[in-house]
């Protein structure tokens, strides 16, 4: 922090609790706050280029590599998005491996977030390495909860990360009864763990409202895969073929990402605009155990994202041990994908919100061109001013309580840029 002209600069550079790179530049004045550049510096990568003249069939597999954290959602979404364009059914079996592999990425993905990147925010703690012994429990609950999602990950789709198993239409592989056992009793194992984590996240009283837009593919069995409809809290209900009609790119000149407005207005996705839009269509037992924090919803305030988060491991976990308890798998001979010219949408939830692809496919089986927009570009706008609201509840406090402050924040919104305990490098200049 510096001050130019009576400003005060806050420049905050080398975000480092994110997946990339970013930085944030805030100019207050008068106690005000004058200006807010959240600026993600990660080098463009250049996804739709990159998939053009490539393999329809084989494209899931390359597009499941832009994530490591989110590689079976980017695998499932491009996956559908081919399928849609060629006109190809799946069955009924393939449908459910692919939600079973999805809820294993969010078990596994929330927990991360949750438990190891905002629990020592709830405990007042900089990271979990600052635990003391008696919340020791806590650290082994926290790991045996992910575990259960990758080893579910595993066996539903060969790897916790970047998946074997799943094809264009089908898996190669379906898990035995004793492999299926295995994962519901570990599945079981964890389930209270989860509903004790959630009580941490409901009692807090960490709040920061906002009047915005949230937006989210609302499907009849919460599984984040079914086809739905595009809904948000303001009436909209749009089927996921037009998304294009809604969803407007916004240039951000100082960002190397590109932002986008629904309907000309900030929104937010995620487990926050998913819980406000369709907590009905939980699982039954999570709705059962989990009434009391599910009546917290809807909600405008941002940091009830963990919380929706908590609600959304435990239905993950209870809607994969009615699955697997409820279906025998059996390998199935389903007929070939055969490629031809088409255009084709697939939409689908990841764990930071809506995840859209739309591939055009030439007769010879070629990605002519395509589109990927991914959760973090939809909350970018949204996120730069929640930073704003934050700075300025909390102006004339010193600066490591402000950085404190924005670090919570964004770690409320789960951007796609997550990684290690401290989040926020900042730059005090001339204190």
């Amino acid at each position: 922090m510096h001050k130019d002209d009576d400003e005060e600069i806050i420049t905050l550079e080398n975000i480092s609790k994110i997946e990339g790179h970013g930085s944030l530049d805030i100019r207050i004045k008068d106690k005000k706050v004058k200006e807010v550049t959240l600026k993600i510096t990660e080098s463009k990568r250049f996804y739709t280029q990159a998939i053009r003249g490539k393999m329809a069939l084989s494209l899931p597999v390359q597009t499941s590599r832009i994530c490591g954290t989110c590689s079976i959602a980017h695998f499932t979404a491009c996956s559908e998005a081919v399928e849609n364009a060629i006109k190809y059914a799946i069955s009924d079996q393939t449908m459910l491996l692919r939600k079973l592999a999805v809820y294993s990425m969010f078990i596994r993905d929330h927990a991360l977030h949750l438990y190891l990147f905002s629990l020592p925010d709830y405990m007042g703690k900089d990271s979990v390495l600052d635990f003391d012994e008696s919340q020791n429990d806590l650290i082994r609950k926290a790991f045996a909860i992910k575990a259960a999602g990758n080893n579910m990950s595993k066996v539903i789709a060969g790897r916790a990360v970047h998946m074997t198993y799943a094809e264009v239409g089908r898996f190669s592989k379906v898990p035995d009864a004793a492999e299926i056992r295995k994962t519901i009793d570990e599945l079981k194992s964890v389930r209270d763990y989860v509903i004790d984590f959630t009580e941490i996240f409901y009692a807090s009283d960490f709040k920061l409202e906002r009047d915005t837009d949230f937006v989210s593919l609302v499907t009849s069995d919460y599984s984040f895969v079914d086809p739905g409809r595009i809904r948000d809290t303001r009436g909209a209900d749009i089927d996921e073929n037009r998304y294009k009609d809604f969803l407007d790119k916004v240039v951000i000149p100082y960002s190397e990402a590109t932002g986008y407005s629904f309907e000309g207005r900030e929104f937010m996705v995620g487990a926050l605009a998913r819980m406000n839009l369709n907590k009905e269509n939980l699982h039954r037992d999570t709705r059962r155990d989990m009434a009391k924090y599910i009546a917290a919803f809807p909600s405008k305030n941002i940091y009830r994202n963990n919380l929706a988060q908590s609600i959304e491991l435990l239905h993950s976990i209870d809607h994969s041990i009615e699955i697997l308890e409820s279906n025998a798998f059996a390998p199935e001979t389903v007929p070939a994908p055969v490629v031809k010219e088409g255009n084709g949408v697939g939409v689908i939830e990841a764990p930071r919100g809506t995840l859209y692809y739309m591939v055009s496919i030439d007769k010879t089986g070629k990605v002519q061109y395509g589109s990927i927009i991914v959760p973090t570009q939809q909350n970018q706008i949204c996120m730069e001013r929640t930073v704003r609201d934050t700075v300025e509840q909390n102006i004339g406090k010193d600066k490591h309580a402000i950085e404190h402050e924005i670090e919570k924040m964004i770690r409320a919104y789960d951007p796609c840029m997550s990684c290690a305990s401290h989040f926020l490098r900042i730059n005090w200049h001339g204190i």
